[in-house]
């Protein structure tokens, strides 16, 4: 008896929740229905007013005319537009022509995350131009080069001193341009070239170096690299420091090691503060030597010191040559270096001693990138 009255009491259950779901189902029914038929009204109100606006617009075949309907009545809901039967009034739609501004790039970071370290260079294969144009599509005519996606520090002009070493700056050009990308690096690069067989003079070259990249852009950091020397690892930061750069400081042909505690040859580099404050580069030095000892002289003279990098870092290749003709040791470079240490003691600072070579040139630009 009690399991019959329990199975009635279910199946009472049972049909009682079926009207309720029959219910629920005819009352979504009536709804939609009802939205449906308010669409079909207000599409019909739309097309109607698209028509007659069309009709009224001088010049319809000139040209294609959009609009949009502006509902936006302050408290205000589809529901009254539709029950007071307004008209909608068409606008035209006005064009943006204003371009977004481009984002501002962030600093570049001090530690570029794409260096790789220390670096395999050999001078082994053969190097052409069409080489390395094909290696670095991104370098610009003139061997300039801005990183995309960052906002150097500084402003680097690369000045190398030049003479018959064509072969010498296809290799160059080949393992620094790499680098000096992965650095993140602003820079241009600057060749300046001695012609005719007279003495060649470093020091001027790299003071005319310096005046010509003025005369391209804003350069705040100059780099003053000899053409034969190729830094094996890209950690050594291609930019200005605090104190004037001493970048080779561990060459292979002096066993990695600095070969004296004033030696500032090789690779260098000065902000254009600092070089303006050490008055340039001596022009008195015809031939090979002197001339960087001299310059060492005038930034300690001038209350600075000279930094380098960690001597693991600062290590150097040279690609071995014979000795230029007409670029023998000057003997009397340790004379001159004693009257110029004594001439720049005693006449005033902010002048730079600037005299151009009658027969030096740069190199033309396609010839960098």
């Amino acid at each position: 008896m009690t399991r019959l009255m329990l199975g009635r009491t279910l199946e009472r259950i049972c049909k009682g929740v079926l009207l309720l779901c029959l219910l629920h189902f005819l009352i979504m029914m009536i709804l939609y229905f009802d939205v449906y038929s308010q669409r079909f009204d207000l599409f019909s109100r739309f097309n109607n007013g698209r028509n007659g606006s069309r009709s009224n617009v001088s010049g319809a075949g000139s040209g294609h005319h959009y609009y949009y309907y502006n509902l936006s009545r302050p408290n205000a809901t589809l529901a009254s537009y539709l029950a007071t039967g307004e008209q909608l009034v068409p606008s035209v739609q006005p064009e943006n022509t204003q371009t977004p501004s481009p984002k501002p790039l962030p600093p570049c970071p001090e530690s570029p995350p794409g260096l790789v370290g220390r670096l395999l260079i050999e001078f082994s294969s053969q190097m052409t131009m069409e080489r390395v144009q094909k290696e670095n599509p991104n370098v610009t005519e003139g061997g300039r080069y801005t990183p995309p996606d960052c906002r150097p520090r500084w402003k680097v002009a690369i000045i190398i001193p030049f003479r018959h070493r064509e072969n010498h700056l296809k290799y160059w050009l080949h393992y620094l341009h790499p680098i000096l990308r992965r650095q993140k690096i602003d820079y241009g690069i600057y060749i300046i070239n001695q012609l005719g067989e007279d003495t060649f003079n470093r020091a001027k070259l790299l003071n005319v170096g310096y005046t010509e990249a003025l005369k391209d852009a804003e350069y705040d950091c100059f780099i003053f690299s000899d053409v034969d020397l190729i830094p094996m690892d890209d950690r050594n930061l291609y930019h200005c420091y605090d104190q004037p750069r001493h970048f080779a400081i561990a060459m292979d042909k002096f066993g990695f090691r600095l070969p004296y505690a004033g030696y500032f040859g090789g690779v260098s580099g000065l902000s254009k503060k600092q070089f303006l404050k050490i008055n340039g580069f001596p022009n008195e030095y015809w031939g090979w030597g002197g001339e960087d000892d001299d310059i060492y002289n005038r930034i300690t003279l001038n209350g600075m010191k000279v930094s380098r990098p960690d001597v693991r870092i600062g290590r150097y290749r040279m690609i071995k040559h014979e000795r230029d003709k007409h670029n023998e040791p000057n003997p009397q470079r340790c004379r001159v270096s004693s009257l110029f240490r004594f001439r720049l003691m005693i006449e005033p600072f902010g002048r730079v001693y600037l005299e151009y070579l009658r027969n030096v040139q740069l190199l033309p630009r396609e010839a960098l990138s």
